[in-house]
């Protein structure tokens, strides 16, 4: 996402070209799709983004910590609540490192003071997630605890906080889409990085619609969690179907430079991950196989 772009242009400041825009009534109008800021304490401002980033990661978190609850599997609550600020950690350290060096270095290249800035927004979701695996591995081994197991019961609270994160986006007017050609889509007000880019053309609700497919995805992982996977599959359901969503949606992203292809660095995280997701679905299945068949060999020798 490019949420730090908005933040860095607007809304206008007085050094700004768009601090030259003449805002009618309503563009101003238009700021009822957009919210950068609560309130203020003092001088210091309360972000949508910052604060529906947390709300997205604690929600994400007791939803896992719930169904660890209601499918007997309390015996790894410790484990997660260990896990939290940890996960927390990685996963904004690797969003940041995504962000910066794959989706917008030539900006951070040239004002390196701003990459620490995650409060003005600028986190790529699939870093964080890589980020937060990484974290969660090495967890995993240290506490000797089945790092697959982990991955399955992360994979519901994962869709949740991506689906609110998306909220936090929009609210920011990050992450915006390219014009529909048509009256459909979002008009962002007068001041946004979206208006100063298109102007007068409503454009393609991209993050709304990617936070509404993470609740599918989480609907249908809900109703596949009802039957017996190999350990690791419903994580694997999770990177696979997750990253060809947001494949084919980036295609309606108008905030992020192209590539080779025509992809932007969503798109060329995706496919890896879509790949590394069918090859960990067929290790882990041939490993089950090979365990049940062990199982039986033993079993059979035993007779």
């Amino acid at each position: 996402m490019t949420s730090l772009q908005q933040s860095r242009r607007g809304p206008c400041d007085n050094d700004h070209p768009c601090a030259n825009m003449k805002g009618d009534q309503q563009g101003l109008q238009g700021g009822l799709a957009l919210h950068k800021y609560w309130f203020h304490i003092g001088t210091f401002p309360i972000r949508t983004y910052s604060t529906l980033f947390l709300l997205a990661f604690l929600l994400g978190l007791g939803f896992t910590i719930y169904l660890a609850k209601v499918e007997n599997k309390a015996k790894y609550i410790p484990a997660w609540l260990d896990l939290g600020p940890i996960l927390f950690f990685g996963g904004v350290i690797g969003a940041r490192i995504w962000q910066v060096f794959f989706f917008d270095w030539s900006f951070y290249s040239k004002n390196p003071g701003q990459i620490i800035a995650v409060w003005h927004g600028g986190l790529s979701i699939q870093g964080g997630v890589v980020g937060a695996i990484i974290a969660g591995f090495f967890y995993a081994r240290i506490k000797k605890i089945p790092f697959w197991a982990l991955a399955d019961m992360a994979a519901p609270g994962l869709l949740l906080a991506q689906s609110i994160g998306r909220d936090a986006d929009f609210m920011n007017g990050s992450a915006y889409g390219s014009p529909t050609g048509s009256n459909f889509g979002v008009l962002y007000p007068v001041g946004t990085l979206a208006r100063l880019q298109y102007g007068n053309h409503p454009l393609w609700p991209s993050m709304l619609w990617e936070g509404q497919a993470d609740i599918i995805l989480l609907g249908i992982l809900m109703i596949l969690k009802l039957r017996r996977w190999p350990t690791g599959w419903l994580f694997v359901y999770y990177m696979i179907s997750y990253n060809l969503v947001r494949f084919f949606l980036e295609m309606l992203r108008g905030d992020s430079p192209r590539f080779l292809f025509h992809w932007d660095a969503a798109q060329w995280t995706a496919m890896p991950m879509v790949a590394a997701g069918i090859i960990a679905g067929i290790w882990l299945w041939l490993a089950e196989r090979n365990k049940k068949t062990d199982g039986q060999s033993t079993a059979a020798a035993d007779v």
